[in-house]
């Protein structure tokens, strides 16, 4: 995989860390591959300004901290004031749609929403939704292998929880697939009728 400068950030309490920690494992564990990862927290562990960063790469990483992310998560609305302005002009944002309104993007920067709150809601806890935040980064930016990212998130969380863990990955790739899938065939279209104007 070529070198790929991950941002996650949200609050405290949402999963930010763990979501980073996952994606990292599945990079430099689970598939064959080098990865880092960086955290920081706001003034407040619970509720302050969460992030963390993360860097794939398939050959040694030299540099830990990412200054241009090529995919920002954010799952807040400060997450979003804050570091949307450091995204790549061609790079993929992905939201948490109940929770972040996006303003005025660089050209060429794709956009992917996910209710993840009202999805790990629907699964019976709220704080699953960082794993279905991963399960939908893990579908739509296809920077890691999908089975190594099941595999991290099985290794991450506690036993007790591994089950609603892996159901809450499930819900965010799937999401994640058709989400995608509708892209595809929206550009698909727009190229076809492109083509019947010219």
């Amino acid at each position: 995989m070529p070198v790929t400068e991950i941002r996650i950030a949200g609050f405290g309490g949402q999963g930010v860390i763990l979501s980073a920690i996952v994606i990292g494992k599945a990079g430099c564990i689970f598939q064959d591959g080098y990865s880092t990862m960086t955290q920081s927290f706001g003034p407040e562990a619970r509720g302050g300004a969460c992030s963390a960063q993360v860097i794939l790469s398939d050959t040694p990483v030299l540099y830990p901290y990412v200054s241009t992310p090529d995919i920002l998560v954010v799952m807040s609305q400060e997450a979003y004031t804050l570091f949307s302005p450091q995204i790549k002009g061609d790079g993929i944002l992905i939201i948490e749609e109940d929770l972040v309104r996006i303003g005025e993007l660089p050209p060429g920067v794709r956009v992917y929403s996910i209710p993840a709150t009202r999805i790990a809601e629907e699964l019976g806890k709220k704080m699953v939704l960082n794993i279905v935040m991963v399960g939908f980064f893990a579908a739509v930016s296809q920077a890691v292998d999908p089975e190594a990212m099941r595999k991290a998130v099985a290794a991450s969380v506690p036993e007790a929880y591994r089950d609603l863990n892996l159901k809450a990955f499930d819900r965010g790739f799937e999401y994640g697939t058709k989400e995608l899938s509708q892209v595809i065939v929206k550009q698909d279209s727009l190229v076809a009728v492109a083509a019947i104007e010219t």
